[in-house]
């Protein structure tokens, strides 16, 4: 169809509507849409011009995939830093003595009930091993006890802080047995340094080096060591005190990750925080939630997205394993240990020797009983040790009067420990995201730029024409549908009105006889009335 004359191209233009492709490429600011549906026909120019932006869309999904799939790989990076702080939170020593159970407080009620699974004794061996310990054989007529707690027994029988410290000062302050709170561990009753437990303030250091920590002076109390009967895996041959220095969060696991100091050394212990940070899934494998010891799911699942309800510790990974230990000695054995959490009930120590000690064995052994993923945030303590020989020649003879003891005892019992932060920084070990939604946006919106030279607002270009094609197309089909049948309807009822209003050709035929002027007014206004109703109609 021709233009007609004195009509502009520029009033075609004005006269398409939005949703016409050449309008919608000449508008939009998507690079070289224009020259693939300009006006005109199929030329060589247009073809290279489509070849091109194919070829450049083709580029960009490309790039996007790519970027898509290396975002839905999650990697991180693990960068390490280092800070200074005014202040740092002192850690928490735990301390066990290699000796569990103090021989002056074995009774031949404890040989009966714990000889055989913590000793290694037969009943025929009681009276030489009380013999041994310096007490009197079991009167006649011994009859034990008809219960027995393990726990009550490492409480009674094991060292105290009160026996084994003889002087304790922090930061040059004096300290004492109240500052530290008693612990059960696999080592049996142990004690902690500033724990922090039943609300206490934790204290903290505004300095490092020596004499800005923790020092104490302790003896082992060789006396009170139980006698070597015979060879097992838990016979000790050393003697003296094990460390472990942790966060407040962490329980200790003081058999495994303890030091050992000997007495008659004095050993110095430098420390260096350093906090560890992770990412969860799917960037990583940590979790922030403690299991519940007392929350049976049938197999050993303590993956973090699967939490047990309710409140419960910060997460730690020695936590972690005694939850798991915990729960696989109370569906094998019934029990737990008494270092364990939970409300199960404390192993017999029948129980100990026959289910929960081989159990515990064979759980060391493999290592997929329990899996663990790492904290998300926990804190760890680089240390460095130094011992110098205690007591000096000149000072034997000061600390056996102090103390009223002799001179052997104090070579052979006594050990001082220092513990203090060799400067008040500390490092940080952090993982973060490698690639993020950020990145990922720009990446794709980079990639846009250089191959079609599009943008967001592009994009919303695209989304408006296609509403433009959808109201035009399908909103219209439906419009001008309902417009054609409303024209039928019309012509129909205005054919119905001409029928009705127009005179017969038998009326024309036959000529009417005169009537009263009054009939005819009835018969026009008669005629007129149906005209006007069908009209209506």
């Amino acid at each position: 169809m021709k233009p007609l004359p004195g009509l502009h191209e520029e009033d075609i233009e004005t006269r398409r509507p939005a949703s016409d492709i050449c309008v919608f490429a000449s508008n939009c600011t998507l690079h070289g849409l224009g020259h693939v549906f300009g006006p005109g026909g199929l030329t060589l120019r247009r073809g290279l011009w489509a070849v091109a932006v194919l070829l450049s869309l083709t580029a960009f999904l490309y790039q996007v995939a790519d970027r898509i799939e290396y975002y839905g790989q999650f990697h991180h990076v693990t960068v390490l830093d280092e800070h200074e702080s005014h202040h740092l939170v002192f850690p928490a020593v735990t301390l066990c003595n290699l000796n569990p159970l103090r021989r002056s407080q074995i009774t031949p009620n404890d040989l009966h009930w714990a000889g055989p699974a913590l000793l290694g004794l037969e009943p025929r061996d009681h009276a030489d091993y009380l013999k041994e310990l310096g007490q009197p054989p079991a009167p006649p007529g011994f009859m034990p006890s008809a219960t027995y707690n393990l726990s009550e027994l490492y409480a009674r029988a094991g060292h105290t802080m009160d026996d084994m410290l003889l002087d304790c000062r922090y930061r040059g302050r004096p300290c004492g047995p109240d500052n530290f709170t008693k612990i059960f561990t696999r080592m049996g009753q142990c004690y902690i340094f500033n724990s922090g437990s039943d609300g206490a303030e934790l204290l903290s250091t505004p300095k490092g080096g020596a004499g800005n920590g923790l020092e104490i002076m302790l003896t082992v109390q060789q006396d009170e060591y139980l006698p070597v009967w015979r060879d097992s895996e838990q016979t000790p041959y050393e003697a003296g005190i094990r460390v472990q220095i942790h966060s407040q969060d962490e329980p200790p696991t003081i058999d495994q990750l303890g030091f050992g100091v000997a007495p008659g050394y004095q050993t110095f212990v430098s420390c260096q925080k350093q906090q560890l940070l992770f990412l969860p899934q799917p960037w990583g494998n940590c979790s922030s939630v403690l299991p519940d010891p007392d929350f049976d799911m049938g197999p050993l699942d303590l993956n973090p997205s699967n939490p047990s309800p309710g409140p419960r510790s910060a997460y730690s990974l020695s936590g972690c394993r005694h939850v798991c230990e915990t729960r696989f000695l109370s569906r094998k054995c019934g029990c737990r240990m008494m270092y364990m959490p939970g409300s199960a009930p404390i192993c017999s120590p029948q129980q100990y020797k026959d289910c929960a000690r081989p159990a515990l064995d064979s759980m060391m052994k493999k290592d997929t009983t329990c899996l663990c993923p790492s904290p998300c945030a926990s804190t760890r303590y680089e240390k460095e040790l130094s011992m110098v020989r205690i007591p000096s020649r000149a000072s034997a003879s000061y600390l056996a009067q102090k103390f009223n003891r002799s001179k052997q005892y104090i070579a052979d019992n006594v050990l001082v420990l220092d513990i203090f932060f060799e400067a008040l920084n500390y490092e940080t070990v952090e993982q973060k995201k490698a690639y993020e939604v950020a990145a990922l946006l720009g990446d794709i919106g980079g990639q846009m730029g250089l191959f079609i030279g599009a943008s967001l607002l592009t994009i919303l270009e695209i989304l408006d024409y296609l509403f433009e094609v959808f109201q035009d197309r399908v909103l219209g089909y439906f419009q001008n549908r309902r417009r054609s049948q409303k024209r039928s309807r019309d012509s129909l009822l205005q054919r119905g009105t001409d029928i009705h209003c127009s005179p017969g050709p038998h009326l024309t035929a036959v000529p009417r006889p005169p009537t009263p002027p009054s009939a005819v007014t009835r018969t026009v206004s008669t005629s007129h009335r149906t005209c006007y109703l069908v009209t209506r109609l």
